[in-house]
């Protein structure tokens, strides 16, 4: 049993309050154990359109846009201290609705409380340009909000991918309407509150769950939003952004990836085991920087391999809520929909030849559990060292010389997050940076989620845009630009400007 008191149901939040919807409920369920937990409102396209309405009320009035950056900083700042006086609850309602441990929740919600600290101070940091024209004309250029920004965002974060999006996009002067996943969508009512308990105007940040073809496609085709942030499946992406593009929305991306980590003849391998240990079983796997290619050279393949099958084999499946203290255990995924397809993908990776050395299967009992599993002879044409994965999958495989890593950790087409690097010569870690095709490298270590890293998409169908660091305010705003004249110098501005026109 989940083993906390949860409220039954569940509501939207839109305009300042708690929403009914009008499309019915749906069931949130505990993917330890299957069960129903909650029920939560969902809104139709008719909500969609109200939160939109509100936003763009809130917005038009200026009651952000036109706030003192250091006021909005303010504001953002207050919603990330509401959320750390609420971490307790936040952290045990994540690991009960969406799976993952309880000590990787609480870490998730670090993390979103971050990311309000970091934008909040940085509030003032966008500044404009003077640019040098001649001596009649002054000119420069401001930053201005693009408005309301639709938000759409998957599950497997309900916090920190949330946070991620709402602190960016309100110290930048938008207002958002923020789409949550029918998987794990309780999590957010506690930025509704922090909303009402920071004094956010009502309408400035609107919060649904609903159905993709209903809520979802109303809100990306509405002709009132003025941007969109995506984060989530790839396949996803491709059905979402061409409804915005009918109506040329801007967008910012992140798709997450396949993402390779190469670890050289030299590489320091308890650290690289440590790092990939973190990076392919965190969140059982469901994680867009997840190391889910090995990319070994053949000289330290099989001690490689070794470890790896007993890091897999080390790990005890438990319910995410038992375990507050970091230890040897991973949680389930996120769901049936999810668990049965990363099984197809292992069992069509065994049709093709690859080999599993350890799981493979789901878990027996009641749960959205899969095993750890590690393989090796994977062709790196297949799919399960092609696409995305989200789950606790590793793919090993072996390279000769420097070249045929590069090859193989660029020969996807779904990469581009993200790229482990392990080697003890900064010549080659160098070198090998520069040849890999990823907007984020990490070398010696496990992966990192700090606010100041511009993360991102950005490399081959990965997304674009960045979504953390100073980089990411820079996909919610807007360049304008004004010229004028200098003094009583319009006359000759004028006759110079019909001499170079030819009139």
């Amino acid at each position: 049993m989940s083993n906390i008191a949860l409220e039954k149901y569940w509501p939207n939040f839109i305009d300042g309050e708690f929403d009914h919807g009008r499309a019915g409920r749906s069931d949130v369920f505990d993917p330890s154990n299957g069960m129903k937990i909650a029920e939560h409102a969902l809104a139709d396209a008719k909500d969609v359109d109200r939160a939109v309405q509100a936003a763009q009320r809130v917005f038009k009035e200026g009651a952000i846009a036109d706030l003192a950056p250091a006021e909005r900083g303010r504001l953002v700042t207050s919603m990330g201290k509401y959320l750390n006086d609420h971490l307790e609850e936040i952290k045990r309602i994540i690991s009960v609705e969406q799976g993952k441990l309880l000590y990787e929740a609480d870490n998730e919600v670090k993390l979103a409380i971050r990311l309000f600290e970091y934008f909040g101070s940085m509030a003032e940091s966008l500044e404009g340009r003077s640019v040098p024209v001649d001596n009649t004309r002054f000119d420069f250029t401001t930053y201005k909000p693009y408005g309301v920004s639709a938000q759409f965002i998957p599950g497997s974060f309900p916090v920190y991918l949330p946070a991620r999006s709402i602190a960016v996009a309100l110290v930048t002067g938008n207002c958002c309407v923020l789409k949550s996943s029918q998987m794990a969508p309780i999590s957010l009512v506690w930025f509704a509150r922090a909303a009402q308990s920071c004094g956010l105007p009502p309408g400035a940040l609107n919060i649904i769950c609903g159905r993709p073809e209903e809520a979802g496609a109303a809100l990306a085709t509405h002709p009132d939003i003025n941007h969109l942030a995506f984060s989530g499946y790839a396949k996803s992406a491709a059905q979402v952004l061409p409804m915005a593009a009918a109506n040329l929305i801007p967008s910012v991306v992140e798709v997450g990836g396949t993402n390779p980590t190469i670890a050289f003849e030299d590489a320091d391998l308890d650290a690289f085991i440590s790092a990939a240990r973190f990076g392919s079983y965190w969140n059982a796997g469901q994680i867009c920087s997840s190391m889910g290619r090995l990319i070994v050279h053949e000289s330290i393949f099989d001690e490689v391999v070794e470890r790896a099958v007993a890091i897999s084999q080390s790990l005890q499946l438990r319910p995410g809520i038992e375990c507050g203290e970091f230890g040897p255990y991973m949680g389930p995924l996120d769901g049936e929909e999810n668990l049965e397809k990363v099984l197809d993908m292992v069992r069509q990776a065994r049709r093709q030849g690859a080999r599993c050395l350890t799981g493979g299967e789901r878990s027996d009992g009641p749960g959205s559990f899969m095993q750890p599993t590690v393989f090796v002879d994977v062709d790196p044409r297949m799919p399960i060292a092609q696409e995305e994965i989200w789950g606790p999958v590793v793919s090993v495989l072996k390279f000769r010389d420097d070249a045929e890593a590069y090859r193989i950790a660029n020969d996807v087409r779904h990469t581009g997050i993200l790229c482990g690097i392990f080697t003890g010569s900064i010549g080659r870690l160098t070198r090998a940076a520069h040849a890999v095709r990823a907007g984020h490298i990490i070398a010696n270590c496990s992966t990192v989620s700090d606010a100041e890293i511009p993360f991102g998409g950005g490399f081959g169908q990965s997304g674009y845009g960045r979504v953390k660091g100073r980089e990411a305010m820079l996909g919610y705003v807007q360049s304008k630009n004004l010229m004028m004249p200098i003094g009583d110098m319009l006359p000759e501005m004028t006759q110079r400007t019909k001499a170079v026109m030819g009139r």
